[in-house]
Order: structure tokens, then C-alpha cells, then sequence
């Protein structure tokens, strides 16, 4: 025992994008978590078992415990990475300043890179944590279609098929949801509709336009899940990519009629944006901590229960106001993360 107790379509086209890097969405303020592989069916290989396997670590109650100091990390030695937006840098503090509250020797490697380079630091063992989306880990890291719109089935069936092919924890899961989405400026003639409307209005109006970063018209979980589900496309010269930062600004000015936005991103409120309504177009990207087996056997009631307690009240207005306070306000992550914690009474 490790813990001191007192006292959770991908549509095919998925090989055309094998070589994009991102986190469910574009690396940026707050990523949707998302990269891009082949994709073979849910139900191949290994698929049918998976269904029915029951994930260990992810959906397996509250293991949340009321101080992180109840943890017992020590003798461990605890490589952290992070892709390179904002939420990541968030987490990955949070991570870091629990594990070295319940006495780890952290090395920081925070902002490694995007989804591809710390996957693969991953499964080489050159870092031994980072946070992963679940819709990333479906349809990138696992190359499966069709992944399911409730969380905890999602979660289970990438912690159990990466666990059986890959010796790769999934342990916990937010309850935030960073996806995809679009915003317009909140005083603009085309806000107050759903993504059905949007896609109407752009087409209703020549001068309207989308903003779009690099990656989304291209990913299988980006505009072809829109176009498939409105029966519209962007008409050609109405999209424009923009890197993700410059969206948001752009979009807030009126220049991008409507913006591709990530939703826990804390510019959305800081700018005044207004989301578009998803009837559920958008696939998940609720995010877990991910690590080998290896790691998660050294300490393992302890790490589901960092995970569990530092996940419980990251709901999405949460999550949200903390990447504002990077992105907007200009703090330092780490004390961002270590001025939440104390709020919560979890240090």
C-alpha cells in the first residue's frame, strides 16, 4: 500500500492525417486532445473482448483522498511530460505538485511537445506520465473507428485496449470534456444557433467566414464530422487557417465569423466569445493520466488516487477558469496549479 489514508464516427481518413500532431483538437490554449493514425475497425482484433473487459484503474469509483500529503510517493522518482498548450501546462503542474507533495522526486518535462512526441516518449520509457484525452486515445494511439459518445464507456474501452496491447495505464478520468467546438463574437448577427445554423448561415451569407487552425479540416475528427452531420460543406473561399491563438482574437473582432474553438479554453470567456450549440457532433475528450504498467505497479493505489483527487472538481467552467488564468491573466501554471490545490484544503 502506497497510501496514507484518513479516510475515477471516426469516419475513414484517418491514414491521410498519420503524420499531424495535436492533442484532442490543435496544440494550443487548451487542446481537444487529438493526433492522428490509421483507424481499423472497433471490433477487430481484440475489439469484442475489449467490450467487455472492465477497466481497473479508470472507472473504479472515488479513490479521492482528502490531502495529497496522505500519499505516499516516496523512494520514487517520476518523470512528468505535457504536450505544448495551456491545459496541459495546468495538469501537468497539478500532477507534479501532488506527487511532490506525497514525497516523489519529480523531473519536470512539461511542454515536451504535442501528442506524437509524448506518446512516443511514453512507450520508450523516457518519460513515465502525461495526461492523455480519451478521444485521442480511441481513434489516434488505439487507430479505432466509431468511438462512444459516454464517457466512462470510451474511457473503459481505451484503458482496457491499451493496457492489453500496449502495458499503458489509463488512471482516472475528468470530468471535463475539452472538444472541439466553434464560437462567434457574442454581439455578432450570427450567434444564438446551433452548429446545424452555422453551417446554414455561412452558407446563407457569401461574407461570412469560418476560421479553422492547420489540422481541423483534415483530421477524421474534425470538419468531416460537422459536414457529415449538417449535410452542408464550407463553401470555397469562405474558410481561412490561422494558427489556434490568433483565432480566438480574430473571431472576437469580427474579422472570422465564426471561430474553431476548444471548450474548456479560457479565452472564450475572456474574450466574450459565444459557443456554438453542439447537438453532439463532437467526440470526447475527457482526460486521464496515462503511464506503463511498470510505473503504475510501483505505487498504484496512490497514483489512482492522485488522479481521482486531483480530477474531482475539474468540471468544465473549472478547467476553463484555470487555463484563463494562464492564457489571459499571464500566471505561471505551476502556481496556478498549486494556489487551486490549496483552495480545494488538498495540500
Amino acid at each position: 500500500m502506497r497510501i496514507k489514508r484518513q479516510t475515477m464516427r471516426i469516419a475513414a481518413g484517418l491514414a491521410a492525417v498519420a503524420l499531424v500532431a495535436g492533442a484532442c483538437g490543435s496544440d494550443d490554449d487548451s487542446d481537444s486532445g487529438a493526433d492522428t493514425t490509421e483507424a481499423t475497425a472497433g471490433t477487430d482484433a481484440g475489439g469484442d473482448d475489449m467490450a467487455s473487459a472492465e477497466c481497473e484503474t479508470a472507472n473504479n469509483g472515488d479513490n479521492s483522498v482528502a490531502s495529497l500529503t496522505d500519499l505516499d510517493f516516496s523512494g520514487l522518482d517520476i518523470n512528468v511530460g505535457s504536450k505544448d498548450f495551456v491545459e496541459q501546462f495546468v495538469l501537468g503542474q497539478l500532477a507534479i505538485v501532488g506527487l511532490e507533495a506525497g514525497g516523489a522526486t519529480v523531473t519536470d518535462s512539461t511542454n515536451l511537445g504535442g501528442t506524437v512526441v509524448n506518446r512516443d516518449a511514453l512507450l520508450a520509457n523516457e518519460i513515465d506520465t502525461y495526461f492523455e484525452y480519451n478521444g485521442t486515445g480511441w481513434t489516434v494511439h488505439l487507430a479505432q473507428e466509431d468511438p462512444s459518445f459516454d464517457p466512462v464507456e470510451l474511457t473503459n474501452g481505451v484503458c482496457t485496449k491499451d493496457l492489453a496491447d500496449n502495458d499503458i495505464r489509463w488512471i482516472g478520468v475528468s470530468p471535463f470534456n475539452n472538444t472541439y467546438g466553434f464560437a462567434t463574437a457574442g454581439d455578432s448577427p450570427a450567434a444564438g444557433g446551433d452548429l446545424q445554423a452555422m453551417m446554414e448561415y455561412v452558407n446563407e451569407n457569401p461574407d461570412a467566414t469560418v476560421c479553422m487552425e492547420t489540422e481541423y479540416p483534415n483530421r477524421p475528427d474534425g470538419l468531416v464530422l460537422l459536414e457529415e452531420a449538417t449535410g452542408l460543406t464550407i463553401p470555397a473561399g469562405q474558410d481561412q487557417i490561422l494558427d489556434t491563438g490568433v483565432i480566438y482574437d480574430e473571431t472576437a473582432s469580427g474579422n472570422c465569423t465564426f471561430g474553431e474553438i476548444f471548450t474548456t479554453d479560457g479565452r472564450i470567456a475572456a474574450l466574450g466569445l459565444e459557443v456554438v450549440e453542439d447537438p453532439g457532433v463532437n467526440i470526447l475528450y475527457n482526460v486521464s493520466l496515462t503511464m506503463p504498467d511498470s510505473v503504475y505497479q510501483q505505487a498504484p493505489e496512490a497514483f489512482e488516487a492522485l488522479a481521482d483527487t486531483i480530477f474531482a472538481g475539474l468540471d468544465n467552467e473549472t478547467m476553463a477558469e484555470l487555463n484563463r488564468q494562464v492564457s489571459a491573466d499571464g500566471e505561471d501554471p505551476r502556481d496556478v496549479a498549486e494556489a487551486y490545490l490549496t483552495e480545494q484544503g488538498l495540500l
